[in-house]
Parts: structure tokens; sequence; C-alpha cells
């Protein structure tokens, strides 16, 4: 599978590039855009959430998750992603269906209180389809944040 298709591969140069425009004119503003593109392991636990495309067009910026209950923000590689080779000659697959209204740092929110990107997805659907619109996991560091 093709893990970017050209239009992806726009949208995330886009905010790579509004990303350091926005740094440039205001270094205590924090980009934060909506994720263009989901990848994640057919096999296991890995999910990554990209919003941003480096000029070296390999590293993507976005939310990681290893399966560790610990997801994390960073860079990680395009060409490491389409590099892993899974059992049954499968690899990391991109989520075709993938779409959100939720900005990058409510996804790392969500995720860092439920342990993982795909319970925090379920739970953002809950909760937008439920009356109450911020039912977060609990704080399990009790910081509110």
């Amino acid at each position: 599978m093709i893990l970017l298709t050209p239009e992806l591969r726009f949208a995330l140069r886009v905010n790579a590039m509004q990303a350091r425009a926005a740094e440039r004119a205001d270094p205590a503003h924090d980009h934060d855009p909506m994720p263009a593109v989901k990848f994640f392991n057919p096999l296991g636990a890995g999910t990554w959430l990209a919003t941003e495309l480096d000029a070296d067009c390999d590293t993507l910026f976005g939310l990681a998750d290893l399966g560790f209950g610990s997801p994390e923000l960073g860079s990680f590689s395009l060409a490491e992603l389409a590099g892993v080779r899974l059992p049954f000659g499968l690899g990391i697959e991109r989520d075709l269906s993938f779409f959100t209204p939720y900005r990058l740092s409510t996804w790392a929110l969500w995720a860092r209180r439920a342990g993982s990107i795909v319970w925090a997805e379920t739970l953002l659907r809950r909760a937008a389809s439920q009356s109450d619109p911020h039912p977060l996991p609990p704080d399990p560091e009790g910081d509110g944040g």
C-alpha cells in the first residue's frame, strides 16, 4: 500500500510550512493542526497520527503509540514505517477512512489519559455521540491536564 497519496503529502507539507511560519511570527504560539493521516500495524498495537511532513519528505511529526501505554508527540520516519515487514506479507497500513475534527492536542490529551490512540478514538466517538462533549477518562497523574 502507498502510505502517502500526493494529496496527503501536500496537506502534511502545508501543515509543516504553516508550523514554521507560525513559529517565526510568534515563538510562543502553538501550531495545532488536525492529523491528516493515521497509520497502524494490522497485527499489533502500533498507531501513528501525522500532522506534518518535513522538507526531506521522510520525517513526519505527530502522535506515536507503540502500544506501551504512553503515546507521545514527536517525529517518526515514513521510510521506517514503509519498511516494516510483518508476517503474512503485511506491513504498516494507512487507515483509508480516517478523518478527524479534533486537533492534535486533543488527540494527545485523550490518548495519554486513555493509554492508547485506539482507545482515545473510541472515547472521542462516544463523546461526539453523547450530550456530554467532554467525558475524558480520569487523569492518572491528577494534574488536571
